[in-house]
């Protein structure tokens, strides 16, 4: 997708109408094409060559292509704008504020500066703008000598503070962006690193610890960072308790309104993680929580979170017994054309898991070949653990409809692929677990001896059924289910029950 359609699919229809009229305002001619082409993008039912010929009968690529240079133009210029009146009204004000003061401490009239001052100082603290308290701490403090009432020694302590406060949150920032590139490393191009060692180091060199007091953004990438060590140590019961009293944290701050989009996503990441350790009835409480948010602001973020919310309502549903249900959400779940590409992935490789614990292996492979890339394509889109569950998930496909060729294909290319990198990242029993898949295939009759049992049962370290990840789980129920002759779906949910 290129940029100008990922533009127009971040809007929301309040914002599509308010443009529209934005360009209504801005053209000068009548035979602008501009509002055309935006509400075919908006649409997102034609390709670029089908709306180049709606709009320009002959031969007008030229002319389109310049069209859309304009509308892509135009489209920042509104999202910049309308940003800087949501956004940036409080900071202006406050600027506006300390400019005030300082002409009336100009004019020697210290006790107006300070009033103001004071009103300032109140809503910079209560949105944590650190920049701006600088200024206006700054300012008292340069000014002190004009008004006796003024306490300098409390103005200079509270300076340092902000100071203090400010810096942190820099710093916090900064170790945000080192932990994101790092998982950029281990997920998106398969290095392999001691990820708890750098989150310890990284932490340790700028000073962060979690018990300092921290403003809303620095607790949302506080809970970022921690989330993401759970991600690659698959270990999420260990951070649930830290990012359920974080939020609580959070909520004390008055930026719910101000800063939705951060809301948002620690809400997400709470759901996930109770997703992730089983507990499905908290994990949509906290759903339910986030599509209110979403639906706040007129929906201005509902688009880029949908496909989030999408995934984790029927992922939930699914290991709670109601798969139809689960299946029938993202069957009619619109996906709009966005970046999120990743959460469409997602999606689409969830449906065919469900249709294969459901016995319904016709529909999981015609969802499945929608997945025509190459390994590198995915791995750079969605990561090589992503990579790593689909290829698994076509080797069983393939058993369950008997296409043994593609089986042993799929089969010894897994293995020449990632056999190097799963030993690396100690995930040998991935490897393991394909043996006995194999083993299966190829002599299926043995598969209910006890002898097969055994093997299969002590093969693995097994670790507390309660910090198990939910999806090695079904995996391993697909080979439970074969051994013990019982469906899969519900032997899934008898595993997943023991957690």
């Amino acid at each position: 997708m290129n940029n100008l359609n990922a533009i127009v699919s971040t809007l929301s229809l309040e914002d599509e109408q308010r443009f529209i009229s934005y360009l209504k305002k801005k053209n000068k001619r009548n035979d602008t094409k501009n509002i055309q082409l935006f509400k075919l993008l908006a649409q997102n039912e034609l390709s670029s060559s089908e709306i180049c010929k709606r709009l320009y009968k002959n031969n007008g690529k030229s002319a389109y292509h310049a069209l859309r240079k304009r509308l892509y133009r135009a489209l920042i210029d509104f999202i910049a704008n309308i940003n800087l009146e949501e956004e940036s009204s409080i900071d202006m004000q406050l600027i506006k504020y300390i400019l005030a003061s300082r002409t009336f401490l100009i004019n020697n009239q210290a006790k107006i500066a300070y009033s103001i001052l004071d009103k300032a100082e109140t809503i910079a603290i209560e949105h944590s703008l650190f920049t701006i308290l600088n200024e206006i701490y700054h300012t008292k403090i340069q000014y002190a000598y004009l008004e006796e009432t003024v306490d300098i020694d409390t103005l200079i302590h509270k300076f340092k503070a902000n100071q203090k406060n400010h810096y942190l949150e820099e710093e916090l920032n900064i170790v945000y962006a080192k932990i994101r590139q790092t998982l950029n490393q281990i997920s998106y191009e398969g290095k392999v690193v001691d990820f708890q060692t750098i989150l310890r180091l990284t932490l340790a060199e700028h000073n962060i610890s979690i018990s300092d007091s921290m403003s809303f953004k620095s607790l949302y990438q506080l809970m970022r960072i921690v989330s993401i060590s759970a991600f690659v140590t698959n270990d999420y019961l260990q951070i649930e308790p830290f990012l359920i009293n974080t939020y609580s944290n959070i909520q004390i701050h008055k930026l719910n309104n101000k800063q939705l989009y951060y809301h948002i996503e620690v809400i997400y990441m709470i759901s996930n993680t109770l997703f992730r350790n089983k507990k499905f009835e908290a994990s949509l409480r906290y759903l339910e929580q986030m599509k209110q948010l979403m639906e706040r602001q007129q929906q201005k973020y509902y688009n880029t979170f949908k496909l989030k919310h999408d995934l984790l309502l029927a992922l939930n549903l699914n290991y709670q017994g109601k798969q139809d249900q689960a299946i029938s959400y993202l069957e009619n779940s619109k996906q709009p054309k966005h970046g999120d590409i990743e959460s469409v992935l997602d999606i689409n490789l969830s449906l065919v898991m469900f249709y294969i614990q459901s016995s319904r292996f016709k529909d999981a492979l015609r969802v499945f070949s929608k997945f025509y890339h190459t390994d590198k394509y995915y791995i750079q889109k969605a990561g090589k653990e992503w990579v790593l569950k689909k290829n698994l998930i076509e080797i069983i496909l393939h058993i369950e409809l008997q296409n043994i060729d593609l089986v042993e294909s799929r089969m010894l290319s897994f293995k020449r692929n990632y056999s190097m990198y799963l030993k690396q990242i100690d995930q040998e029993r991935v490897l393991i677990y394909l043996n006995l898949v194999e083993d299966y295939y190829k002599r299926p009759e043995l598969v209910t001896t006890s002898e097969f049992k055994d093997k299969a049962e002590n093969s693995f370290t097994w670790i507390e059924a309660e910090q198990e990840d939910i999806f090695v789980m079904s995996f391993y129920a697909w080979l439970k289910s074969k051994i013990e002759r019982k469906p899969l779906y519900t032997t899934t949910l008898q595993l997943i029950a023991f957690a």
